[in-house]
């Protein structure tokens, strides 16, 4: 067996939010597929992506709650049979020491996320697309957490220092 070129390797970041985006395509939302990696010390610690608590029908089978009570995206997140790919990965670590963990996600937590995230020790969050959520973005501001965007394969930083 030869190893694959070191030119078509990915890197880390590129690696890992495959995975996230791999993870999201489990999602059954039918607003939004989002998916959710923590990574410690590149080591994948757990996975998630958005959907029904187990054993409560998805909304792919009920539709979707949020879009029949007409409730704007971004907001009112409480309201919606679904968990976050974020909260999943958390719940899915089973204690695991996430102090100091990097969380790859295909979007910008919400701040209901982002306050777990937190919570968690979660130093930095590596993410691809916008939600339109400024409160969780004081809040990572506040905290420090190492916010990224990731753009064409490479981390841009959120905040500016």
């Amino acid at each position: 067996m030869t190893e694959k070129n070191s030119k078509n390797r990915p890197s880390w970041d590129e690696y890992f939010m495959a995975i996230a985006r791999l993870a999201s395509t489990r999602s059954s939302c039918v607003r939004r597929q989002v998916g959710a990696v923590i990574v410690k010390d590149k080591r994948i610690i757990a996975t998630g992506y958005n959907g029904a608590p187990a054993d409560m029908a998805h909304c792919l089978t009920l539709g979707c709650l949020r879009d029949k009570m007409n409730i704007e995206s971004g907001t009112h997140a409480e309201i919606c049979r679904g968990l976050h790919a974020e909260q999943n990965a958390i719940m899915f670590s089973k204690g695991a020491d996430l102090k100091g963990a990097t969380l790859y996600c295909t979007n910008q937590p919400c701040v209901v996320c982002a306050k777990l995230i937190i919570q968690a020790g979660i130093s930095t969050v590596v993410f691809e697309e916008s939600y339109p959520d400024s409160l969780a973005l004081s809040f990572f501001k506040e905290a420090k957490v190492n916010l990224y965007r990731f753009v064409k394969g490479k981390r841009v930083p959120f905040f500016k220092k």
